[in-house]
């Protein structure tokens, strides 16, 4: 019997596949909702290893701490407010509602009091497009669009660490701690340069699956790899 597939080790949650939750200074999310509006000041911004924003460390005016993905120009001693009656400056955390359109947002709340979802990495933002109704509807980093309540609260500006990408791995090494920090096993390599006990689409004279790579929902774990349901592969035909 050859070794378990890799799925199956992931889902075990050994050591090997879980996240590494002691190397991370906290949650980055907003305060609990409230309706006042508040002052605090950045204190500190902390390196997060495995996320290429630094975090804001922020403290409100009746003492309640919080961390958030810091943006663009912020630094420590800024002032920012948070709040519905927050001016919609760089920095600070407004309702939807609250932010002129075509401002650029970031930690996009789903739902109001969620502490932030959508448009967190580095250099990435999303634009107000329009309100009504209650909603707002914004354009992600991916550039598709949608709608939110006017009360989910987001960061006027962009988040911080733009251009991380430009800088080369340059080598093995660097990237294996990379994708460490990241709770993901790397290098991953290809089921077909396994052998056949161990993978699948393993063995042969050559490097080929040999067999369809699609797959039932219903397939047994050693069996289930390749295009799992899926309602069709290829290129789309016009």
């Amino acid at each position: 019997m050859g070794k378990r597939l890799r799925q199956q080790r992931a889902g075990r949650g050994t050591p090997t596949y879980i996240s590494p939750k002691h190397i991370h200074p906290g949650p980055a999310k907003y305060p609990p909702l409230t309706d006042e509006t508040l002052k605090g000041k950045v204190m500190d911004l902390i390196h997060d290893p495995g996320r290429y924003t630094p975090l804001a460390k922020i403290m409100l005016e009746n003492g309640e701490e919080f961390l958030i993905p810091a943006a663009e120009g912020m630094y420590v001693g800024k002032i920012i407010e948070i709040g519905p009656a927050a001016k919609p400056e760089p920095g600070n955390i407004l309702p939807l509602g609250s932010i002129p359109e075509g401002s650029m947002v970031y930690n996009i709340e789903l739902r109001p009091g969620d502490g932030g979802k959508l448009a967190r990495q580095a250099g990435s933002y999303a634009l107000i497009l329009g309100k009504s109704g209650g909603r707002t509807r914004i354009r992600l980093p991916s550039g598709k669009e949608k709608e939110v309540p006017s009360t989910s609260r987001a960061t006027i500006g962009i988040p911080a660490g733009a251009g991380r990408v430009e800088k080369p791995l340059l080598k093995a090494g660097n990237a294996f701690y990379k994708w460490k920090v990241k709770a993901r096993k790397w290098p991953r390599v290809r089921g077909v340069a396994m052998n056949a006990v161990n993978h699948k689409f393993g063995g042969g004279s050559h490097q080929r699956k040999s067999h369809p790579s699609t797959v039932s929902r219903n397939a047994p774990p050693g069996r289930k790899v390749g295009h799992i349901a899926a309602r069709r592969t290829g290129r789309r035909k016009r």
